[in-house]
């Protein structure tokens, strides 16, 4: 049986349109119905070089404690116009627009469970409740987040598998951008003039190795925008792509082999290289030692589910964390078809979700 105050909960923040950047309108609703609760949440000051309408929202219960609760605050599409309905075992959109339990039903599950402790008078842990911004596109929010020195562990409520499946490693990746500067001529009269920008690319993206590279490493060009006009020898060309891996040293071996192809087309042509990579999120893994695993694992058997580790592909907060020196899992959330106009949730799992949060929190 679904908690009906946690549907109540889940049904506002959905209505609630608050895509990567503007989420202020769901810090607001946070920030609220924890103050309403006696508790003091604060909003993060906004970094002067964030484009985003609000920081972080943090709130510490008790002293803080030494584990976070987090999960982020925007949507990858608007929820502006969602309608959504509830059938015997799930909630899911109209099918014209995106759910938005992602994430949705994270921060759900979270405030729940602190609503229905607080009001019982349940014996809590110190710990601390973090609600991020800009997940879905840069991980801003988690890259910045300022958590006391005392944070040991981390609880993200984010992964699309169902309750009892946590996340405990996940690759990294690596972004790269590379610019071709060739000369622009004109390509009927003089096309001997010209260095092609784009001929130069293609041997380049030829010669590199794209797709599965191996069994934990991929390499991919998404975004090729290049030349003027039909009749222009094209002078520049911009390729973007990414390489990840879930090994750090996999992911700057094949940026760099990536950069030397590049490097060789380009001076072989006479053109010039612009080439530039970065971490978009670092690689983690949380074994079976680690106190956050046996915690999790623990919690998971307490509410009747069986506890299952996973590897992620993708980036979440909790790369972000790990990166901090925080130990973090993702937790499975049942975010059923995340993004599309087809998602949904069993509310068996949005229930599970929030009794996995109350166990975290209660002593």
């Amino acid at each position: 049986m679904t908690d009906r105050r946690l549907l109540e909960i889940f049904f506002e923040l959905i209505k609630i349109d608050a895509t990567s950047g503007k989420e202020k309108p769901v810090a607001d609703y946070i920030i609220a119905f924890l103050n309403n609760l006696g508790l003091n949440a604060t909003v993060e000051n906004i970094d002067p070089d964030s484009t985003g309408q609000s920081g972080n929202v943090i709130c510490s219960v008790g002293n803080g404690g030494s584990f976070v609760l987090l999960s982020h605050m925007d949507t990858a599409r608007s929820t502006s116009e969602v309608k959504p309905t509830i059938t015997d075992d799930r909630i899911l959109s109209d099918g014209k627009t995106v759910l938005g339990v992602d994430n949705r039903a994270g921060i759900s599950s979270i405030l729940c469970a602190v609503e229905k402790a607080i009001k019982q008078k349940t014996m809590l842990n110190d710990f601390t409740i973090a609600f991020t911004t800009q997940e879905e596109t840069t991980m801003y929010g988690s890259r910045n987040l300022k958590l006391s020195d005392k944070i040991k562990m981390g609880f993200v409520f984010d992964s699309h598998e169902r309750p009892g499946n946590f996340v405990n490693g996940s690759i990294g990746a690596v972004g790269f951008t590379a610019r071709i500067i060739g000369k622009a001529s004109h390509s009927g009269l003089a096309p001997e003039k010209g260095i092609d920008s784009i001929k130069i690319a293609s041997g380049a993206i030829a010669e590199i190795k794209l797709g599965r590279i191996d069994d934990e490493t991929t390499a991919n060009i998404g975004i090729i925008k290049g030349g003027s006009a039909v009749n222009v020898v094209p002078e520049e060309t911009f390729i973007e792509g990414e390489v990840r891996s879930m090994k750090t040293e996999k992911v700057i071996e094949l940026a760099e082999q990536i950069k030397k192809i590049f490097e060789k087309h380009t001076s072989n042509a006479g053109g010039k290289l612009e080439f530039n990579y970065q971490w978009d999120f670092k690689p983690y893994k949380v074994t079976p030692e680690d106190e956050v695993f046996k915690k999790i694992s623990s919690v998971i058997s307490k509410v009747g589910l069986i506890p299952t580790p996973k590897i992620s592909r993708g980036g979440s907060d909790a790369n972000s964390l790990n990166e901090k020196g925080i130990k973090t899992v993702n937790l499975g959330i049942g975010a059923e078809n995340p993004h599309s106009n087809e998602e949904y949730i069993l509310l068996e799992d949005l229930q599970k979700s929030s009794e996995i949060a109350y166990e975290l929190i209660k002593k």
